[in-house]
């Protein structure tokens, strides 16, 4: 009879022992990199005719669980967006990029799903580091690459970010959808007439990849 006490007594040691090694892990915050490509567009209410860009993005975030079921996870990244556009005129045939550089911090509210796949949404914002357009024609005529002057654009960018991920115990891929709130241009008046050079909003979906340590 004492035997079998000592053996429900350790029993029920290991089994609380796990639980707390179990919730321990799932609630200890980790961080890690991350990054993958963005395809991105500039959504214009006058103009349907903007091809997708592709860019990348690369930064690190950290996840903080609340509980087995929701975390909190901010990322710092570095992310290239803007937009493309084809075009096929009497004077040329080619294509133009319009490529915006941000620093990009999303602040996502997780939830895992299952123990292996998450949805996820919150805001980001964004600071612009530079902005760039470049125009290639099929005959090399009116090819160039400049610089934008960045006090033609907001500095700031904001919106909304969700998407959705599948977790592993290091490594994790997802796809993500950045819907931008923010006209990339500054409105300037001209002529008494108000104007918003590009009036367009940042559009982008992500794919991604991450490391966690």
């Amino acid at each position: 009879m004492k035997k079998k006490i000592l053996n429900g007594i350790v029993l029920l040691g290991l089994i609380g022992y796990t639980t707390v090694v179990h919730s321990q892990s799932t609630t200890t915050a980790s961080f890690g990199i991350k990054g993958g490509a963005n395809f991105s567009n500039l959504y214009v209410d006058d103009v349907d005719d903007n091809n997708v860009l592709t860019g990348f993005n690369l930064g690190l975030f950290v996840n903080m669980p609340l509980n087995e079921v929701v975390s909190i996870q901010p990322e710092f990244l570095y992310s290239q967006k803007g937009a493309k556009l084809s075009y096929n005129n009497a004077l040329a045939t080619g294509e133009a990029k319009f490529r915006l550089n941000y620093l990009e911090v999303p602040v996502l509210l997780k939830l895992n799903v299952t123990p292996n796949f998450n949805l996820h949404a919150g805001p980001y914002i964004a600071y612009l580091v530079d902005s760039k357009v470049t125009n290639e024609t099929n005959g090399g005529t009116f090819d160039f690459e400049q610089n934008i002057n960045n006090d033609d654009l907001n500095t700031f960018d904001y919106g909304l970010s969700g998407g959705f991920g599948f977790d592993f115990s290091t490594i994790s891929i997802g796809a993500r959808y950045n819907y931008g709130l923010n006209t990339v241009g500054k409105k300037q008046n001209i002529g008494g007439t108000t104007y918003t050079f590009p009036d367009g909003k940042n559009s982008s979906v992500s794919v991604y990849m991450g490391i966690k340590f």
